[in-house]
């Protein structure tokens, strides 16, 4: 097994049991990862060497358009896809195995946590993971130390307040705010 039969299996929503030879490649990948985000955060980076630690975490060109300030975490790297005018701020966490799109003009505040995997509810399956992507739309503002979980997709022009936990699809240009996440009002005129 290899990284394009784990990112397929991940894409596709199977569950990659915690036996199995698409267990051992995570566990693989997640090392590289781990000592790419190593480099990243070990000290300071110029702007565009920061970059080029991304584009080895993901596998993919990132944009010079896109500013990500460290320290930022990732323990797989290789389903983050990001659009052009990102900024990420301090202290990120993306757990992105399930699989992470950003779209164009986004702004991600400190301490974002991003989550795209769920374990088995069963003790005995507890090992297995559930992958379900997070797909952030277009000139969305995240807050602070907003937690998302997986399988959430956020609409375009949207706002997630500080610190809210978002467990479900958030429409286009709401602001939403709370644990959990609600829509508190619309930005569309």
């Amino acid at each position: 097994m290899e990284l394009a039969d784990l990112l397929e299996a991940l894409n596709a929503g199977h569950t990659i049991t915690g036996d199995s030879p698409l267990h051992e490649v995570m566990h693989r990948v997640s090392q590289d990862a781990l000592r790419i985000t190593g480099e990243l955060n070990g000290g300071y980076q110029e702007p565009e060497r920061v970059r080029e630690l991304l584009a080895q975490l993901t596998g993919k060109p990132v944009d010079e358009s896109v500013t990500v300030f460290p320290p930022f975490y990732s323990d797989f790297g290789k389903n983050i896809s990001l659009g052009e005018r990102i900024f990420i701020n301090s202290g990120c966490k993306f757990q992105d195995q399930g699989g992470v799109v950003i779209g164009d003009d986004c702004l991600i505040g400190h301490n974002v946590v991003i989550v795209t995997l769920n374990h088995d509810l069963m003790p005995s399956r507890r090992a297995d993971m559930h992958p379900a992507p997070v797909v952030i739309g277009r000139n969305v503002w995240i807050g602070a130390n907003a937690t998302i979980l997986p399988g959430v997709t956020i609409g375009d022009d949207a706002v997630v307040a500080a610190a809210s936990v978002v467990t479900k699809d958030v429409p286009e240009s709401a602001i939403v705010v709370g644990p959990p996440a609600r829509v508190l009002r619309s930005l569309a005129t």
